[in-house]
């Protein structure tokens, strides 16, 4: 896969070469390449934004800049045989990324980063590679930052260790929070390792028995009382058959009822009133 990043701040981007996403840098799984803006601007001090049309605070990134940055990005990416480009734009007014969408992006073969700062970019820069390429304008969470850097690199980090090779074990990222495909999207529960017995605190006695459907009786319990306490929509949103009987004990052991308008055991449950807002 290849990544392009242009930014203003190409400093930002050197965890990209550590941890998991240096280790598939290291082992040709990625290619990525930081461009600075500012190379694409033509006076002395390398102004990349300007007060917006309609007046109000702040200001906006200019379209010069950034359509001479992503042509000579292309055409580069172009001329080293990547093909079918991709621009991710991050933005608080984006959809969500999820772990759906890092798959879809770990699927994709090149990915062109436009992080912005200030208000953000001229909406005619978006425009214009949407008639090239796909666009995806995306947020990693209901907040504002600073700039788009930060959400480059959770989104690459989320991705990068998704490609074939990167992880120490293939099937890790099967057991994911979140990980497509599962009927029921529920949060991990907790994780232990040695010493058996630290400050006190032992290892649940289960996880010590050997006994491997127990254990996976308790890990599935675990994450139903985490997903309870933590996001119960995400038990709202599964299907009926996502849970089984012992489950079904469970989330009513965790104060879960049928709702009596919708279907019994599943996608209506009522959420427990511990956890009302």
């Amino acid at each position: 896969m290849r990544l392009d990043v242009v930014t203003i701040f190409p400093e930002y981007l050197e965890p990209l070469n550590v941890s998991l996403v240096g280790k598939a840098r290291a082992r040709g799984r990625l290619d990525v390449h930081v461009h600075d803006l500012r190379a694409w601007t033509h006076d002395r001090h390398h102004t990349v934004d300007d007060t917006p049309y309609g007046g109000g605070p702040g200001m906006v990134m200019m379209t010069g800049p950034w359509g001479e940055a992503l042509d000579t990005v292309l055409a580069d990416g172009y001329e080293a045989g990547a093909r079918t480009p991709a621009l991710v734009v991050p933005t608080p007014s984006g959809r969500p990324f999820t772990q759906e969408l890092a798959v879809e992006f770990s699927e994709r073969p090149w990915l062109i980063f436009t992080p912005a700062r200030y208000e953000g970019i001229d909406r005619r820069v978006v425009d214009e590679y949407a008639t090239r390429m796909p666009v995806y304008e995306v947020s990693i969470g209901d907040y504002v930052l600073a700039g788009g850097e930060a959400a480059v690199l959770v989104i690459t980090e989320a991705v990068a260790r998704l490609l074939p090779g990167v992880l120490g074990n293939a099937e890790s990222h099967r057991d994911d929070s979140f990980a497509p495909g599962a009927m029921a999207n529920l949060l991990e529960g907790p994780v232990y390792t040695k010493p058996p017995l630290w400050r006190g605190r032992g290892v649940p006695e289960v996880l010590l028995s050997g006994h491997h459907g127990r254990i996976a009786r308790w890990r599935r319990d675990e994450a139903l009382k985490r997903t309870t306490a933590h996001r119960p929509d995400l038990i709202e949103r599964c299907p009926p058959e996502a849970f089984d009987k012992k489950d079904r004990e469970t989330l009513s052991l965790l104060g879960w009822s049928p709702d009596p308008a919708g279907e019994p055991y599943g996608r209506f449950w009522c959420r427990p009133k511990a956890v009302e807002q």
